[in-house]
């Protein structure tokens, strides 16, 4: 039998026949609740119940029964329920969760997972070979999930996501092609491709807004194409034409002049003459998927014969991206506009990497000029003293 332990002002405590203590209290609605755990001491189980009763005096009491929904369920709630989401998004997350989140944390009530359970996740992410980058991704939205849950449903006080360092990536730094190399993989595609490869990355487009772009979107006498849709591939359902990820992602772009003459050879031989006719099509002139992309143009090979093996086709807008950063008197507004980002972090990035490019440069001025001044001047000055003729030298 369970031992009574007195009267408290608020809870009550009672010694179990195991030696350990369980604390009971009661909530607003006054029903009786019991602590998630019992405790060794009852100092411990006194703590607790003053904790409670301080959080329901500050409004901050949340019923532990709404938490016990488990984690797997309320993720995928959360991600059916989110506004805007596109499919693409909507893919890569119910992937995530299912790959690497709900394997491990799914079956746990959301009010049971702490802070130790979240590093010990992902620690276990790690040592299991998945990339620090993944595990950020997962860990971020894990975050997300669970910050849904502190402040809009108010199942748990908390968000237990508080690894310091975890949502952060370290990817390996992308290559930027030079202006040659550019024209050099341009030149070693199919000539279908070649102007593909220049749009894409002198207009700083995306994959998907690249293969959406149709006639009517291309202005070869001003020099401009225009961004309003973008392809997503969706596993299970094929390619889905809409807007593209922001509203900043609707936008008129301006190419080089240098990059004209293809696109407009280009126009004339590959694309219908309706102003729907997509610009950018496979031989059959169906619509481009990516994941067929590589091997219909040997993409490995070309890319290892100009000189950056490893490049991957998103690395071309980041190669325009640098080189609209680097654009005399390129603003961080026109930078955003160009890349169609309504956040300017991303912007802030290439700009902060020319700056410190650009620092590089005056420190190696520098130094020169240090290495120059410290140099003993070789000069010698004769002195000549009258009556003695060519003599004595002196520095």
């Amino acid at each position: 039998m369970a031992n009574q332990e007195g009267h408290r002002r608020f809870g009550n405590i009672r010694k179990r026949e195991s030696g350990r203590y369980q604390a009971r209290y009661p909530g607003p609605d006054g029903r009786m609740r019991s602590a998630p755990q019992t405790f060794a001491r009852k100092p411990e189980a006194e703590k607790y119940l003053s904790l409670i009763e301080a959080q329901m005096m500050r409004g901050e009491w949340i019923d532990p029964e709404r938490g016990k929904i488990r984690l797997r369920d309320y993720a995928e709630r959360w991600i059916t329920e989110r506004p805007n989401l596109r499919p693409r998004t909507v893919h890569l997350y119910r992937w995530t969760l299912g790959r690497h989140i709900t394997p491990y944390l799914g079956d746990m009530p959301l009010n049971r997972i702490d802070t130790p359970m979240v590093r010990e996740w992902r620690a276990r992410l790690l040592a299991e070979g998945v990339s620090v980058t993944m595990a950020a991704k997962a860990y971020r939205l894990l975050r997300a999930v669970l910050m849904t849950a502190v402040k809009e449903d108010e199942l748990i006080r908390i968000n237990p996501c508080r690894v310091v360092g975890a949502d952060q990536e370290k990817p390996a730094e992308r290559p930027v092609l030079t202006v040659p190399q550019i024209f050099a993989l341009a030149e070693r595609m199919p000539e279908r491709f070649q102007a593909l490869i220049l749009v894409t990355t002198f207009g700083c487009l995306r994959w998907g807004e690249a293969v959406a772009l149709q006639r009517c979107d291309v202005d070869l006498a001003a020099g401009t194409v225009r961004v309003r849709q973008a392809f997503v591939e969706h596993r299970g359902t094929g390619l889905i034409l809409g807007p593209p990820r922001s509203r900043a992602g609707v936008r008129t772009v301006a190419l080089p002049k240098a990059a004209l003459p293809v696109l407009k050879q280009h126009m004339s031989g590959h694309v219908g003459e309706a102003p729907e006719a997509f610009v950018f099509t496979g031989e059959s002139g169906r619509t481009l998927w990516r994941g067929n992309f590589n091997k219909l143009v040997k993409w490995s090979e070309s890319v290892a014969a100009v000189g950056v093996p490893g490049l991957h086709f998103h690395d071309l807008r980041h190669t325009g991206n640098t080189l609209a950063s680097r654009a005399p008197g390129a603003s961080l507004r026109d930078i955003m506009a160009r890349m169609g980002h309504d956040n300017p972090r991303a912007a802030l990035i290439y700009q902060h990497a020319n700056r410190e490019a650009d620092q590089g440069i005056a420190d190696a001025i520098d130094k020169a000029v240090k290495a120059a001044r410290r140099k003993p001047s070789k000069r010698k000055v004769k002195r000549v003293t009258e009556g003695d003729g060519p003599a004595a030298e002196a520095s």
